[in-house]
């Protein structure tokens, strides 16, 4: 039997993480490791549990989801620790504060009021890696509060990308899946695979919504 995926609730309505834990306990795969009722303790929650996914609620007492997602993610890189991958939960389809998370290090956002069987979806789905965002849906939550990127030259870590890199970075930042990379370049699944790990080490880049991100600060996106 598989190992289940750790996860841990931040979220400062106490009858909200009831109904998640809940539903997160009924799946035999999931296994809840702590809640926390606001961002500092979430953070300390993340230091103790080491979850492998935080269900972030962004505005919370005390410390906002925001701030908690930038310190998981800052001690992370600073430790030298595997972080946990962050979904935030947010009320609004167009957020300002879950692109500020999403720009902070967060891989995804959900609707608190999403589906279950949807958020169940997410965790899998981030736990394995892939987006729970569209690249769409993530460049038009930023265009809706930015304002107009002027061109830039490409950050010297880009440059040092292979031209066949380039090109799979193109087509991740329009958010193709690795089976549809493999068919548009004639490559396999495994090898579309390594040069999406290769990149992300690259651009020190934590996963492809990072990739996303990165992709459109610097212009090197449509």
């Amino acid at each position: 039997m598989s190992v289940p995926i750790r996860v841990a609730l931040v979220d400062d309505q106490a009858l909200f993480r009831a109904g998640l834990r809940l539903l997160i306990s009924s799946q035999p795969d999931l296994e809840c490791v702590g809640e926390a009722a606001n961002g500092a303790e979430g953070f300390r929650l993340v230091e103790s549990a080491r979850p492998d996914i935080v269900l972030m609620d962004i505005r919370m007492p005390v410390m906002d989801g925001i701030e908690a997602t930038t310190r998981i993610v800052n001690a992370s890189i600073t430790t030298g620790d595997v972080s946990p991958r962050i979904i935030v939960l947010t009320t609004f389809d167009l957020d300002e504060a879950a692109a500020r998370a999403i720009r902070g290090g967060a891989s995804g956002f959900v609707l608190k009021d999403a589906d279950p069987e949807f958020l169940l979806a997410a965790i899998r789905t981030v736990h394995a890696g892939s987006s729970v965002i569209a690249a769409a849906q993530i460049i038009e939550l930023f265009e809706h509060f930015d304002a107009k990127r002027m061109p830039t030259a490409p950050p010297v870590a880009f440059t040092l990308l292979t031209p066949r890199e380039r090109d799979i970075f193109a087509l991740a930042a329009r958010g193709l899946s690795n089976a549809e990379i493999a068919a548009t370049e004639f490559l396999s699944e495994a090898t579309v695979k390594t040069h999406i790990s290769r990149m992300l080490a690259k651009l020190e880049l934590r996963d492809r919504v990072q990739l996303v991100v990165y992709a459109y600060e610097n212009a090197l996106i449509a």
